[in-house]
């Protein structure tokens, strides 16, 4: 026991702090490994075949890729879904930034009952497990319909095709569920705001920069990290959340004559490769918008 203790002792600081870390992090390796990472293999494995369910087991029968070949090129529900998931994401990304950066500035001042206000607005986080959301849903209380039934709103959805129109009337009538997905994004940019040094601010205060340049040229470039966290944040909560059309349809298809198990693992890897495009396309974005306003 010494030995090693001395052995130990004997490692850099560096080193340490390595070995701590991964300390810290193995029992979450541990967990993803069993259940996720086998689970994933598994459905990998699931969507090569054709699953049949019998009273002895599951039987496979291989077909390559005959699965993910019948969700993308004959599957019209399928394919549709997943533009529209795209469209909706990217739409309701920068809604849900947006909103989260104004109240955290407004939560960012002094003022009374600031406490409470931060209680209000991260409220829904706490709420929104999946059967509080689905009896909202189905109450309508997530919605707000009467926004598409507008005479403006409803000619300009009108003259758009299908694979936008339907993304962008859902953005418009459930934007109240939208908003609902800010309150940790709101707990990461009010970290973030306090993390400034205020000397920063006082300096640019005394050269005559006005508090639109103040929040230009300081505020903003200091919550690019923030952004970024949050961005990703958004698209994966959005991706997972219980109402999700595609989830839903995916999860149809599982025990559908038509569907089966190979062929529902089939959507969901195409679904989790289209997130990860979603992930790259906003990172590579506020990648490019960060060094831009770092010049």
């Amino acid at each position: 026991m010494n030995r090693h203790m001395s052995s130990f002792g004997r490692l850099s600081l560096r080193a340490r702090e390595a070995l701590h870390g991964y300390g810290f992090a193995l029992p979450w390796l541990a967990g993803f490994a069993l259940f996720t990472l086998l689970p994933l293999v598994e459905t990998l494995r699931y969507s090569l075949n054709r699953v049949t369910v019998t009273v002895t087991g599951i039987r496979l029968e291989f077909v390559e890729w005959a699965n993910y070949t019948r969700a993308l090129f004959t599957d019209p529900s399928f394919v549709e879904l997943l533009i529209g998931y795209a469209i909706e994401t990217l739409i309701a990304v920068p809604i849900v930034l947006i909103f989260s950066m104004i109240i955290a500035l407004f939560l960012n001042v002094n003022f009374k009952l600031k406490g409470v206000f931060r209680t209000i607005f991260f409220l829904p986080v706490v709420i929104t497990s999946g059967p509080v959301i689905r009896e909202l849903a189905e109450q309508g209380a997530t919605s707000a319909p009467g926004i598409a039934d507008v005479p403006a709103v409803a000619d300009f959805l009108a003259q758009l095709p299908s694979a936008l129109r339907n993304p962008l009337e859902y953005v418009l009538t459930s934007f109240i569920l939208i908003l609902w997905f800010s309150g940790v994004q709101i707990l990461i940019y009010l970290a973030s705001l306090q993390k400034i040094d205020r000397s920063i601010y006082e300096a640019a205060a005394i050269d005559g920069a006005s508090a639109w340049e103040i929040y230009w040229k300081i505020t903003l470039p200091s919550l690019a990290t923030a952004t970024m966290v949050n961005a990703v944040y958004t698209i994966i909560t959005l991706s997972h959340f219980s109402e999700n059309r595609v989830i839903k349809y995916i999860y149809n298809q599982t025990y559908a004559v038509q569907g089966g198990i190979g062929y529902a693992s089939a959507m969901a890897f195409i679904y989790f490769m289209a997130m990860a495009a979603l992930l790259a396309i906003v990172y590579l974005f506020l990648m490019l918008w960060a060094r831009r306003g770092s010049r």
